[in-house]
């Protein structure tokens, strides 16, 4: 049986966060996507340590739509370089997996 992955991304705002993960729900990339507002990052950008307030969001999929989830979220996003990470999952409860399988089909 395919395998379930998450997909890990940070949006600068909400607004832009429910705006793709709407898009991602409605075009079957994903079953699920969870936004959590409210995050604070410190990173180097462009040679400067920089703060950024985020909002993240995990988006729930099967392994092989992580591409095309991928390109999605590059599509839609304002930054440049998002960080897009794909989380392979371990463990999965077997009623929630065919769940989140026949969303995506």
């Amino acid at each position: 049986m395919e395998r379930a992955v998450f997909v890990y991304t940070t949006y600068p705002s909400i607004v832009e966060a429910e705006q793709a993960g709407r898009a991602l729900v409605e075009r079957r990339l994903c079953a699920c996507v969870n936004i959590l507002p409210g995050m604070i990052s410190h990173y180097r950008w462009e040679g400067k340590i920089e703060r950024g307030e985020e909002t993240v969001m995990i988006i729930k999929t099967r392994a092989s739509l992580a591409a095309e989830v991928s390109a999605a979220v590059k599509q839609m996003h304002s930054y440049s370089t998002p960080a897009i990470l794909v989380i392979a999952l371990e463990s999965v409860d077997p009623a929630y997996h065919n769940w989140l399988l026949a969303e995506t089909a």
